[in-house]
């Protein structure tokens, strides 16, 4: 178990083993954002991705020993400076455990797993429309360095 400082909430790490919990723990938070849409192919992310370079936290409730939050961390090089730094693939804390430190919690584990590897930046990716995500963000000093930018090529019904 590892030192965790939200009360009523222990850390623990996961693995490999865990593939089908961190889909479910996808499938939530990309859910509440867009519920109308499948995630079916989130799988292929989590096969592609998860590995031993790609440290998996999971917070659970000390009174239950449930999950209800998750850390995924993975790795990605600034195009900038050319450096290896730690990006957050995943951090979700389930609705009814949210405002309770969970989530910063969570972000100052992967500032300290970054930090103790070396690493000189984290970087991660916020949907424009999470504006609580945005806030945590921002609340714990992460900064905009670009945006990401899409268009549709193929409507549906238009064909190609």
């Amino acid at each position: 178990m590892i030192d965790f400082s939200v009360p009523g909430y222990i850390l623990r790490s996961g693995s490999g083993l865990d593939r089908a919990l961190l889909l479910q723990f996808m499938q939530r938070t990309y859910r509440e954002l867009y519920p109308y849409n499948r995630y079916s192919h989130l799988a292929e992310t989590v096969d592609r991705y998860l590995s031993p370079d790609t440290p998996l936290w999971w917070v659970e409730s000390s009174e239950t020993r449930t999950p209800v939050g998750c850390l995924w961390l993975g790795n990605v090089m600034d195009q900038i400076r050319g450096d290896r730094h730690a990006y957050i693939l995943l951090l979700y804390v389930h609705p009814h455990h949210r405002r309770q430190g969970i989530g910063s919690a969570l972000l100052h584990q992967a500032e300290e797993w970054a930090i103790d590897r070396g690493d000189r930046q984290i970087g991660l990716q916020v949907f424009c429309q999470n504006q609580a995500a945005i806030d945590l963000y921002q609340k714990m000093g992460y900064e905009t360095q670009s945006f990401w930018m899409n268009k549709a090529l193929w409507e549906e019904g238009r064909g190609k």
